[in-house]
């Protein structure tokens, strides 16, 4: 099968058509943005072994490669339209294909998105994905515009996805139980929040989604805010399965620079609280403060300050 018989194949109808002149089969995409909206775009990469373990179930990780890119569109408040894929393949498998395009498709259609467009190439198994939104001229939620006095919020859950990592990879956890399936499922197919993002337009100051760790991405709003910040270890939220695998040492690292949450980290001001809460149908947890200054402290259960033994993940570092 060459790329052209394969895109046509398992690519060439996933999403609807509202908005595309011109989508999958042409040189390029036209698009028709909608009047008095702003164009966001986002592009992530997920490459076998780094970003997802090898075994991964391949609709697992159709499901993935374009979840972390809404979920980056979500931080911004705009709402998901379009998108390309570019994928690297060892072999045109028909089965691993078929299973891909399911897991990819099953989330575009369940946020309205359509693929129009990208590339197909042998070679080690990685994706690419540019996912396209809209957000009304002005309202989009950004990393510059927290100040101090926000409350520090986050939606969901953490540490979910990084715990189920940690124990797919010891030797002597078979992943069998209820609550590891559970933790499997966070890092297989996270959640992108975009209904959030949405109901949040006007009421966060500042947002990000959380990727590479809480206390790496959170750093980034307070970096690009000129801001400090202040949480507090206590106030992690984390699910029931977490809570019982989790070992108490290693909890709060785990939730801290872990990764792989895809919830938002949200600057909302104090007389916003209430309705941020009532505007979102997922918990909403206050983990801290944005203060004057610079940089991030973490607060131990007792306030004292204490230091993470383990930082935001990085490449090249």
């Amino acid at each position: 099968m060459d790329e052209f018989s394969l895109i046509r194949r398992y690519f060439s109808d996933i999403g609807g058509d509202s908005g595309v002149v011109l989508g999958v089969g042409d040189d390029a995409a036209l698009l028709r943005p909608t009047a008095g909206c702003e164009l966001a775009v986002t592009t992530d990469t997920l490459i076998a072994g780094r970003h997802f373990p090898i075994r991964t179930a391949a609709a697992d990780i159709g499901w993935k490669a374009l979840a972390v890119n809404l979920s980056d569109l979500a931080a911004m408040g705009a709402l998901p339209r379009w998108c390309t894929l570019a994928l690297s393949l060892p072999d045109a498998d028909a089965d691993w294909l078929r299973e891909f395009a399911a897991g990819f498709a099953a989330l575009a259609h369940t946020h309205g998105v359509a693929l129009v467009g990208g590339d197909t190439t042998r070679g080690p198994l990685s994706l690419s994905v540019t996912a396209m939104g809209e957000v009304p001229t002005g309202r989009a939620i950004r990393r510059d515009t927290a100040h101090a006095g926000d409350c520090i919020c986050v939606t969901g859950a953490l540490g979910d996805a990084a715990l189920a990592l940690q124990r797919l990879n010891a030797a002597s956890t078979t992943m069998q139980s209820e609550d590891d399936l559970a933790l499997r499922a966070r890092l297989d197919r996270p959640q992108p929040r975009v209904a959030e993002g949405l109901a949040l337009r006007g009421i966060a100051s500042a947002a990000i989604d959380l990727s590479d760790g809480l206390i790496g991405d959170l750093g980034h709003i307070l970096e690009r805010s000129q801001v400090g910040g202040e949480i507090r270890v206590d106030a992690l939220p984390s699910s029931a399965a977490f809570a019982r695998l989790a070992l108490p040492a290693e909890r709060a690292d785990l939730q801290l620079a872990g990764g792989d949450d895809y919830e938002l980290c949200l600057c909302v001001p104090e007389g916003r609280l209430d309705a941020a809460r009532a505007a979102i149908a997922s918990p909403l947890s206050v983990i801290g403060r944005i203060v004057e200054g610079r940089g991030l402290r973490v607060l131990g259960a007792d306030g004292a300050t204490m230091s993470p033994s383990r930082s935001a993940y990085r490449h090249f570092e």
